[in-house]
């Protein structure tokens, strides 16, 4: 019955007129077979056309035809008068019925109820399901994430207004996403045969499983809350919706948030009450450090254990720390987006009561009995939970045991001495996160700088003169070597500067070009685009001017938030185009489902280490094959690879190879059984790999 009741709740929100269908059919079946009854058991016995079924037939044909009383009534002079009157009934009813004021009747009712279903005032009988409250340029890239896992999902928005164009929005992101995937699919299946393809297709193609409701009304309303069922929702998801969407109020900017702080309130009150579902998973979004205090302080009194857990998912933090790795390794831009993803090797957690197994006890033993699968860590939470992380293509190969110890007989010499180069960066514009870029820069520096060694890191920053005054120049940051201040239009100034950095850094800089987020929505990646088409105009200058230059010897990473606008610079030659939004949207999909990859995330992007009690903290890194081995290992399996890495690595820096990218740029991240990935790397291979340092 709650199958039913949730069934016909949701077709109610989104096909009303399907269940007004249904009930006008159900409601004549019923009115039909109910006088059927009634003349068949008056029927005289003598009658020829007696019997239920009968009787329902000449029911309906009197009821449509106003006639065909003579089937059931021999001789009205003779007849019985309450089995006459009932035939009549019957006529006169269906006459009634089909009459002009009860069609208009029945029409009005019948828009009212289609119109009330769609205005999101008539609660909504739902469970296990995802409610977004409040909506921003990441919102539809967390519902599109949901495609990947090709299940059956239940997402419920509640937004302000703009219901209709965020619909559009949600059915165009979703539509191109599937059109892609399905595109690539035939692609890689061409030259199957024909039953293998359509096997192939049929496996790997992407089906729309989600049902999508949209509503309109006040996040913070505990009616409208409790209308969605927000008690019985397994995840709840609470986005900022106007800092980095183009608010142009500055004061607010300044001040924070407040309505994430509302609904917040609202939402652990109905979430943490007796009669909520266990185990809620709240994810907040943050995007200022006023709101995240704040945050921090409603999840010490109002989160209760067992009930809901309370998340904060400081979004220009995280993309600061993402984007000063993407300076030092760009090839990263890749990995994370693969395996912050749903789509292909993702990251995978399961819970441990194995107290006593450390970190190096739980890799060794698993890469032992191991070989579809490869273990990263092991991280216990504030609650004495013990969590191990995986990297796989699908979660049943995490499970999969070999039936004799895996042999790893591959040894292999690595460079103790091994360094990260010093890099030279110029930043071109600016946005909501350009400090916690520098912040994360500042860290890097902290993990690699040695105390009397060459500098690790410089920073040129080219930006109009009223965001660097406002920074201060970024004089607090000491490796921030020149700041120019140069408006979008100031091309001769800023060519000069970008030639002579290219002049001067060819293989070690790496030019960064940021997207304003506070800008207007019309406006977005407006001046991204500019830069980028300028930088590419010196590059290409460059390249005429001498033919032996390689575009590839100058990192270039742009940043855009509006995802339309990727294929716009991918034919600029962009390799490394990073859609921040997308990063955002993954990770707060990934912790709404599993809250303990929070910590993960947590440690890999943040340079800083943390307490040593707790877990040693580790990063991906991308090291050059010929500077991280003193001799490159021969031909091998991914399997023997991995194994001799990790034993040959000192104990207090173990590295753990998860892949590689190829010389001409094509990254391999293993998966599936690693004795059959061959492996035959070249100096200038790069290694994906995951260490303390």
């Amino acid at each position: 019955m709650k199958k039913i009741k949730e069934w016909i709740s949701i077709k109610t929100v989104k096909s009303p007129g399907l269940i007004v269908l249904l009930g006008i059919l159900v409601a004549n079946i019923a009115i039909i077979g109910v006088s059927g009854l009634i003349i068949s058991s008056l029927a005289p016995p003598s009658l020829e056309n007696s019997g239920f079924w009968s009787s329902v037939f000449n029911t309906v044909t009197m009821v449509l035809g106003i006639g065909g009383i003579e089937n059931v009534v021999e001789d009205i002079g003779e007849a019985n008068v309450i089995y006459v009157l009932c035939c009549l009934g019957a006529v006169i009813v269906g006459m009634v019925v089909f009459t002009g004021a009860i069609i208009g009747y029945m029409t009005d009712f019948i828009s009212g109820f289609i119109e009330n279903a769609d205005s999101g005032t008539r609660k909504l009988h739902i469970s296990d399901h995802i409610v977004i409250l409040n909506w921003n340029t990441r919102a539809a890239e967390i519902i599109n994430e949901l495609l990947y896992k090709n299940t059956k999902e239940k997402i419920v928005v509640l937004v302000e207004d703009n219901k209709d164009d965020i619909i559009n929005d949600i059915n165009e992101r979703l539509s191109d996403t599937i059109e892609d995937i399905d595109e690539n699919v035939t692609e890689a299946s061409e030259d199957m045969s024909f039953f293998k393809r359509r096997r192939y297709i049929r496996k790997h193609r992407i089906r729309n499983k989600l049902t999508i409701i949209v509503r309109e009304g006040d996040s913070c309303s505990t009616k409208q809350l409790n209308d969605i069922s927000i008690d019985s929702a397994k995840c709840v998801i609470i986005l900022s919706n106007g800092i980095s969407n183009g608010d142009d109020d500055s004061d607010r900017k300044d001040k924070g948030d407040a309505n994430t702080i509302k609904t917040l309130l609202q939402v652990a009150h109905l979430t943490s009450d007796e009669d909520s579902a266990d185990n809620q998973q709240v994810v907040v979004e943050v995007e200022d450090d006023w709101t995240l205090e704040l945050v921090e302080t409603v999840i010490e009194q109002k989160m209760r254990k067992g009930k809901c857990k309370i998340i904060p998912v400081a979004a220009n933090q995280i993309l600061g720390q993402i984007f000063s790795q993407f300076s030092s390794m760009p090839e990263l831009n890749i990995v994370y987006n693969t395996l912050f993803s749903n789509k292909g090797v993702s990251l995978y957690v399961k819970s441990s009561d194995e107290f006593s197994l450390s970190d190096t006890e739980f890799i060794s033993d698993y890469l032992e009995n191991h070989l579809n699968a490869i273990p990263l860590t092991v991280i216990h939470d504030e609650d004495g939970k013990y969590y191990r992380y995986y990297l796989s293509d699908t979660e049943q190969n995490i499970d999969s045991v070999e039936s004799a110890p895996v042999k790893h007989d591959l040894k292999v010499s690595l460079n103790p001495g091994f360094e990260i180069k010093n890099k030279h960066i110029v930043i071109l514009g600016h946005n909501s996160k350009s400090i916690a870029i520098m912040e994360g820069f500042k860290a890097f520096c902290g993990e690699w700088q040695k105390k009397d060694g060459p500098e690790v890191l410089d920073v040129t920053v080219i930006d109009d003169e009223a965001n660097l005054t406002e920074q201060e120049n970024y004089r607090q940051y000491p490796f921030v070597k020149k700041a120019v201040a140069a408006d979008i239009f100031d091309k001769e100034l800023i060519c000069g500067v970008i030639n002579e950095f290219i002049e001067s850094y060819t293989n070690n800089g790496c030019i960064i070009i940021l997207s304003d987020d506070t800008v207007s929505e019309e406006d977005i990646d407006s001046d991204a685009l500019t830069y980028l088409v300028l930088v590419q105009d010196i590059i290409n200058k460059k390249i005429a001017g001498d033919p032996s230059f390689d575009p590839k010897s100058i990192d270039l990473v742009v940043e855009i938030l509006d995802p339309k606008n990727y294929d716009i610079v991918s034919n600029y030659s962009a390799d490394n185009i990073v859609i921040s939004n997308r990063y955002i949207s993954k990770m707060i999909m990934q912790i709404g489902e599993k809250e303990a990859i929070y910590n993960f995330y947590d440690d890999i992007l943040n340079y800083e280490e943390p307490d040593e009690d707790v877990f040693i903290a580790k990063e991906m890194y991308i090291k050059k094959a010929s500077e991280f081995f003193d001799e490159i290992p021969g031909v091998c399996t991914a399997a023997e690879l991995i194994r001799a890495v990790y034993h040959a690595s000192p104990d207090d820096n173990k590295s753990i190879v998860l892949g590689y990218f190829r010389s001409d740029g094509k990254m391999i991240l293993f998966k599936g059984d690693q004795s059959k990935i061959n492996v035959n790397l070249s100096g200038e291979d790069k290694l994906i790999l995951f260490s303390n340092h």
